[in-house]
C-alpha cells in the first residue's frame, strides 16, 4: 500500500480476531479489534477487494472511525478450530 496514508491506530469493538496461518480474520463478536485506518485510492481499494473478496473469504463492511468512515474487510467462514487472538491484537499472535 505505497500510496496509502496512515490516519491513525483505532480499536473497534463487538468483534474478534482469529489467525488464518499467514494473515487475521476478524468476524463479529464479542471482544476488540486492534487495527489502524488509512486513506487510500480507488485502484488500491480494488487491489484489496481482488485480493481479499474474490472467494468470498472476506466481505467489506463500512465501519465509523474517529476519522471518519472507513472499509473493514470481515471473515465471512467459519471459525470453528481457528485460534482465537483474545487481545484482538495481529501482533499478539
Amino acid at each position: 500500500m505505497t500510496n496509502a496514508q496512515w490516519l491513525g491506530d483505532y480499536d473497534i469493538e463487538n468483534f474478534q480476531l482469529f489467525s488464518l496461518g499467514h494473515y487475521p480474520g476478524a468476524v463479529p463478536g464479542e471482544g476488540l479489534v486492534v487495527g489502524e485506518v488509512y486513506r487510500i485510492d480507488a485502484t488500491t481499494l480494488a487491489e484489496l477487494d481482488a485480493l481479499r473478496t474474490a472467494r468470498g473469504e472476506y466481505k467489506r463492511q463500512l465501519i465509523q472511525t474517529p476519522y471518519g468512515s472507513a472499509w473493514m474487510y470481515v471473515y465471512q467462514r467459519s471459525t470453528e478450530g481457528l485460534i482465537r487472538i483474545e487481545s484482538g491484537n495481529w501482533l499478539d499472535r
